[in-house]
């Protein structure tokens, strides 16, 4: 439907936004597989394997906290187990790739934190993100709250939870505080479902009945 043309046009934006965001992270994280030229090809690959063992962070915890930042996680531990895979395409904006990059670049910031000792590693705002609204609006904000889910960092210390501030929480960059896309729900054990057969359809002997 675009033609030769248009093709053309949206593979070289996609090429670009890829390569534009690979320079503004590179100094950040580590990148993989870029050829001789530090050049990608329309989607980057940031290695975050390094982080495991200076803070205790795997992949999801990057997941979680980018949507405190208002940002659908890009794909993760593929192809590698370690990686977060971004892809930008020719659709998005500069203004846009430019807040996801300040987003990333916030979280290691955030992630420093914990590797200096300034937070610590069980208990962090990557490893209690994502916060909803009613996380950060609820009066005891540093105990565990009404939506903090079975399987939440803050059910697992008797210290008290949040070793930051509710801003930090919801708005680490101040274009959230114009603009904040809130997550639905707390953390949660992302394997569970695949460990575990459940199933919402009904017994053979009510469909029996049903009958």
């Amino acid at each position: 439907m675009l033609g030769g043309t248009g093709l053309k046009k949206s593979s070289q934006l996609a090429l670009l936004s890829a390569n534009y965001m690979a320079l503004r992270l590179s100094g950040h994280y580590t990148l993989r597989y870029k050829n001789t030229n530090g050049r990608v090809a329309h989607e980057l690959l940031i290695d975050l394997a390094e982080f495991e063992n200076s803070a205790g962070l795997k992949v999801a915890d990057f997941a979680k906290r980018i949507q405190d930042y208002g940002f659908h996680p890009p794909t993760c531990s593929w192809p590698m187990s370690t990686c977060i895979l971004i892809e930008p395409t020719e659709s998005e904006t500069l203004e846009e790739i430019d807040r996801f990059c300040e987003a990333m670049i916030k979280i290691r910031e955030e992630v420093e934190d914990i590797v200096t000792g300034n937070q610590p590693k069980d208990d962090n705002v990557l490893k209690n993100a994502p916060h909803t609204q009613t996380v950060v609006i609820a009066d005891d904000w540093d105990r565990s709250v009404s939506d903090v889910t079975l399987f939440s960092p803050c059910r697992l210390t008797a210290s008290p939870c949040r070793p930051y501030s509710r801003e930090t929480a919801a708005y680490p960059v101040p274009w959230l505080k114009e603009k904040k896309f809130w997550p639905t729900v707390s953390r949660i054990d992302d394997a569970y479902g695949d460990m575990n057969l459940i199933c919402d359809c009904p017994s053979v002997e009510e469909m029996a009945e049903a009958q």
